[in-house]
């Protein structure tokens, strides 16, 4: 169909090749159909396209401008219909309902129509923009916006939130009608306030989670999640939509994952939005990773490294050559803790390459590359790339297989400091992991440096936190001689307003460095069991995670919930 309009626009005159190939383009980043798009862009007038659809499916063109749509009318299809399909019925007579629809000729929703309505369906054509806009204005969009902000404390300013749209993004006059149309409707306020509060509250993810009857927002506050609002479900379809909109994703697409990117300022503060879209059993699930760089330190000095981890992690970074890898599960701060070592590295005499899946944060003075697996653009592939590029230092997201771990050792055993992460529980059990790919221990046992494991807990509330007595069941549990915390102060938070009552505000890392020393080389190349080559390390000071946990506790930093929930028994 979208070649049918394009070859009859073409032959009329009334766009040329060079923008129906834009408007193709467009269609296959951002979705929607051809029409709407050549409109979005501004090749053509929202009247000739709805003239040219008219022809293309053989029903009459309406201007839904001209019609007042009685009340009664619309109540015969159900919003989540209207919304599924893209329809708004405009007049029965007797037993035949006429509806505008964006597509005609989609039997499945006419037969909806019917099944739902009882009435026999007249199709007529409308253009997507003035569809959308009439769903929007007339199913309840004051009741339904008034209902969704009571869940949220305020609505937010258009100065305090902006959506920034890239070069290529920048629309003409002519095509910024739907993108107020959008723009102005409750799901876009909903989204644009749900993004708003979570920077507020600092959120470092939010989740829109469909379910059979119930749509639930969750936002990911310290490494918790907490539910902040159910929206009405008949929002679902609406706000999935303006997501896609917003990471200019197919909206159309509803089969597959997909991923996206939005940036935006909130407060005048540059934030990026990493958006994955997940279809599960009863609709699509968002995910929203927020980005924020002014939230975030890229110093090592404020990860939580102890006195000798801190040492013997420096010097592992600060060797000209070989490899230093950060350990631990997802979302436990590794990234982090990377951009801090190379923030730390970054000099005008160095050059540093990094190759992350996706690049995160931009660093001023370091080559970040995107890794994009499906045209062939893998870690293994950027590495070998970087390597005629003469780096000094390189970062590799993550060693995931045996070709990027043996690319990686090349590297550092031909003068390059290689920087990476690994999924391990321990620093220990890096190099069994290591082995496992396929990776000969003597090639480790040359070029591995330092191998750190990290782990995120909960800071004590500064504003709330207050001594408290340490319970004897959880030293029990973790295996800890009660006489070690004779006469230290432990604190816990009360809550307060600060910490949203939770008596935590803040995350701090826990920190396992081990240096690879002589001694733990000769075991790695007798294949020695992961327990004795991290009991040869504790022999030569490395603090496991839960010892580094204790003494945090001690310090006053967390408290020994956040420790035995993060850390395993010795």
């Amino acid at each position: 169909m979208a070649g049918k309009l394009g070859e009859m626009l073409l032959k009329a005159g009334l766009i040329s090749p060079e923008q129906l190939d834009k408007a193709l383009k467009e269609q296959e980043t951002a979705g929607g159909r051809l029409g709407s798009n050549l409109v979005k862009l501004g090749f053509i007038s929202e009247e000739e396209i709805t003239k040219f659809l008219s022809q293309q499916y053989g029903v009459p063109a309406v201007n839904l401008s001209d019609y007042k749509i009685d009340a009664q009318i619309l109540k015969l299809i159900p919003t989540q219909i209207a919304q599924k399909y893209g329809v708004i019925p405009i007049s029965r007579l007797g037993r035949v309902l006429t509806v505008a629809m964006v597509n005609p000729s989609d039997i499945l929703a006419i037969e909806d129509i019917k099944f739902s309505t009882g009435f026999e369906v007249h199709p007529v054509v409308a253009s997507e923009t003035a569809v959308w806009k009439t769903i929007d204005k007339h199913y309840g969009s004051a009741g339904m916006l008034e209902e969704v902000m009571h869940s949220i404390e305020t609505e937010v300013p258009d100065s305090e939130i902006e959506v920034i749209k890239e070069e290529e993004e920048e629309e003409t006059d002519k095509a910024s009608e739907l993108s107020a149309a959008i723009d102005s409707s409750p799901a876009a306020k909903l989204v644009q306030s749900l993004i708003f509060e979570a920077t507020q509250r600092r959120a470092s993810d939010i989740h829109i989670e469909p379910y059979e009857k119930d749509l639930r927002v969750r936002y990911q506050i310290d490494g918790v999640l907490h539910e902040i609002m159910s929206p009405p479900y008949r929002m679902k379809s609406a706000i999935v939509a303006r997501v896609k909109i917003l990471a200019r994703l197919k909206i159309d697409e509803k089969r597959l994952p997909q991923d996206g990117r939005i940036k935006m300022k909130v407060k005048d503060r540059p934030i990026d939005i990493r958006v994955a879209i997940l279809p599960t059993q009863f609709g699509e699930k968002i995910g929203m990773r927020i980005l924020d760089r002014t939230a975030v330190s890229f110093d090592l000095t404020v990860l939580g490294f102890e006195e000798k981890s801190m040492r013997d992690f420096r010097k592992g970074i600060h060797t000209p050559y070989g490899i230093v890898l950060v350990t631990g599960p997802t979302g436990c701060g590794k990234t982090t803790t990377l951009y801090a070592s190379i923030t730390e590295l970054n000099s005008l005499d160095v050059n540093i390459m990094t190759a992350e899946d996706p690049v995160e944060y931009s660093l001023i003075g370091i080559n970040q590359v995107a890794v994009r697996e499906e045209v062939g653009m893998t870690f293994a592939a950027a590495l070998r790339a970087f390597l005629r590029q003469d780096p000094n230092i390189i970062m590799v997201g993550e060693i995931r297989d045996k070709e990027t771990a043996e690319i990686a050792i090349r590297s550092a055993l031909t003068g390059h400091l290689v920087l990476s992460t690994v999924h391990t529980n321990s620093a220990a059990l890096t190099l069994t992991r290591l082995v496992d790919m396929g990776v000969e221990p003597f090639l480790m046992a040359s070029s591995l440096l330092v191998v750190q494991s990290q782990r995120l807990v909960r800071r004590v509330c500064e504003n709330c936190r207050q001594p408290v007595n340490i319970n004897p069941k959880l030293l029990e549990e973790m295996k800890i001689n009660p006489q070690e915390f004779a006469g230290v102060t432990v604190y816990q938070g009360k809550g307060c307003e600060a910490c949203n009552n939770t008596g935590y505000k803040g995350r701090i890392a826990l920190c396992e460095v081990m240096s690879i020393t002589p001694a733990i080389r000769d075991l790695m190349l007798v294949r020695a069991p992961t327990a004795e080559i991290e009991a040869k390390a504790v022999e030569e000071g490395m603090l496991t995670l839960r010892r580094d946990g204790i003494v945090k506790i001690k310090k006053g930093v967390t408290t020994l919930e956040e420790v035995l929930k993060e850390t395993v028994a010795e």
